[in-house]
């Protein structure tokens, strides 16, 4: 009988594929901008073939993206299999933007690649080098399914792409074979024999769960407590609808800014709290001075939902591929006026959120649907999408401190962009390397036509905060002191 190999999706990233539509892609994607450096060629332009010799290196560490969906009869549940026709030509593209190549018109093919969705024949990713950009740079344009990835496991495979030092090598290119895939009837008896055979490891299993039956009902009681209070924060009910939340169409703008990390650290280190809580206090500054002075909106009274991932990964998960993260519901405060009390509601929201087990409360129910057949999970899904629980998704990925290279070219700024929910018109995204905090902003093309607008409201909202935190703690005014004593000193002498 023939081996066959087949991998199955978890509940979470089944979900991503259940989720999309044709106006709401479920892409993660980014913009990777780099120095030539040694990658220049003579001409002017990249050197796309050692580029793509070094991707496919690289391939063997990172097997899903040789994969591709296969569906199993009658559930349509789906599957991860080896794609026998595998052509990485298609996958990494080379494209330049005409003179002068500035960053707007970097942002503009950004927005236009996000519009397109990812062939579900294919392995789910692809990836752009994009030359011509001045300033002797390169970018790479990536985007990969949410299926596939998560922003946590995202940086892990920054650590195959990227070397910590400049060196040009290229590690032998290993032959690929792909391992036989099941056909239908095969993944359905394989599907149905895994059921029983998950079905008598639970019965084995029964006397040693009598055994540690007290330990058992504390971890349960421990969850169920998480559920109700994931359930209670907002899921459950709609939250109010603003002009950034219209429906959506396909095609989307992109847009970026980025903020040192050691002034977003001085503004916790001042006043307390954590990254986080600054960078959701300034999100929720930026949303109020947008819809205010660019929508003429009144935000009192306004339930404005963040939905912010948080990683569940485990230590030993790391480097795997798929979702592991949990979503938070923080409701921002764009009804305050004032920046810090803004930034101590956002901190006293965010610490009930730990307090009370809210990451593994949504972990759990996400568990506790891993058995929805897919057909199911559409509908939900689908549900879910008109109930619209929150308003915007913020999700902020830590990143190394150092500099990072690929084939010795120094890789300059990365800004993530996040899928778009429906009825979403912006999302956010950060990521942060070497001393800065790169923030992306993907929005609908034709709900948020000033995306720049918000990106200006996002600066000025740190400012402010970052102001108002100074002052606060104090920050300043000894040397003002230290100034005034030494002009009487000075006026004294003379």
């Amino acid at each position: 009988m023939p081996e066959y190999y087949y991998e199955r999706l978890s509940f979470l990233d089944g979900s991503f594929l259940a989720l999309e539509s044709p106006s709401t892609h479920m892409h993660v994607a980014g913009v990777a901008i780099f120095e030539a450096g040694p990658l220049s060629r003579p001409d002017g332009g990249i050197d796309i073939a050692r580029i793509k010799a070094f991707i496919e290196s690289k391939l063997q560490y990172v097997p899903r993206y040789r994969q591709h969906l296969a569906w199993v009869p009658i559930e349509k549940n789906p599957v991860w299999v080896d794609d026998d026709h595998f052509d990485l030509d298609y996958h990494v593209r080379h494209v330049s933007l005409p003179q002068p190549g500035t960053e707007e018109q970097l942002k503009a093919m950004t927005g236009r690649l996000l519009s397109q969705q990812l062939n579900r024949a294919k392995p789910l990713w692809e990836l752009w080098v994009v030359e011509g950009i001045e300033q002797d740079r390169f970018a790479l344009i990536f985007k990969i399914h949410h299926c596939m990835i998560d922003g946590i496991s995202g940086v892990d495979l920054m650590a195959v792409l990227l070397n910590f030092v400049p060196s040009e090598e290229i590690e032998d290119i290993m032959p690929y074979e792909p391992r036989a895939a099941p056909g239908g009837a095969e993944l359905l008896v394989g599907e149905s024999l895994r059921r029983v055979r998950r079905a008598f490891r639970a019965a084995r299993g029964i006397p040693h769960l009598v055994e540690e039956a007290q330990a058992i009902g504390a971890e349960i009681q421990r969850r169920a407590k998480a559920v109700s209070y994931s359930l209670t924060s907002g899921w459950l009910t709609p939250a109010t609808r603003t002009p950034i939340n219209e429906r959506i169409g396909p095609n989307r703008r992109f847009d970026w800014l980025h903020l040192e990390l050691d002034d977003i650290k001085e503004v916790k280190d001042l006043i307390g709290g954590t990254v986080n809580d600054v960078v959701l206090a300034t999100v929720a500054g930026a949303v109020r001075k947008y819809l205010i002075e660019e929508r003429g909106f009144a935000v009192d009274d306004v339930e404005f939902r963040a939905m912010a991932p948080v990683s569940v990964r485990a230590k030993d998960q790391r480097g795997r591929m798929g979702n592991q993260v949990a979503m938070w519901l923080v409701q921002l405060p764009i009804d305050e006026p004032e920046a810090l009390r803004r930034y101590a509601i956002v901190q006293d929201r965010t610490q009930h959120l730990k307090d009370t087990n809210q990451a593994l409360g949504a972990s759990t129910i996400v568990q506790l649907s891993s058995g929805t057949p897919a057909t199911l999970l559409g509908m939900a899904a689908r549900r879910a999408t008109r109930l619209r629980p929150f308003n915007m998704t913020v999700t902020n990925v830590p990143g190394p401190q150092f500099p990072m290279y690929v084939l010795g070219s120094k890789l300059l700024a990365q800004y993530p962009a996040v899928p778009l929910w429906a009825g979403h018109g912006i999302g956010v995204a950060l990521f942060s390397y070497n001393g800065e905090v790169a923030w992306g902003l993907n929005a609908d093309r034709d709900a948020v036509p000033d995306v720049e607008a918000f990106s200006a409201t996002i600066r000025a909202s740190f400012d402010q905060l970052r102001k108002d935190a100074r002052r606060a703690a104090g920050v300043g005014k000894s040397k003002k002191k230290a100034k005034k004593t030494g002009s009487k000193k000075a006026k004294s002498q003379a």
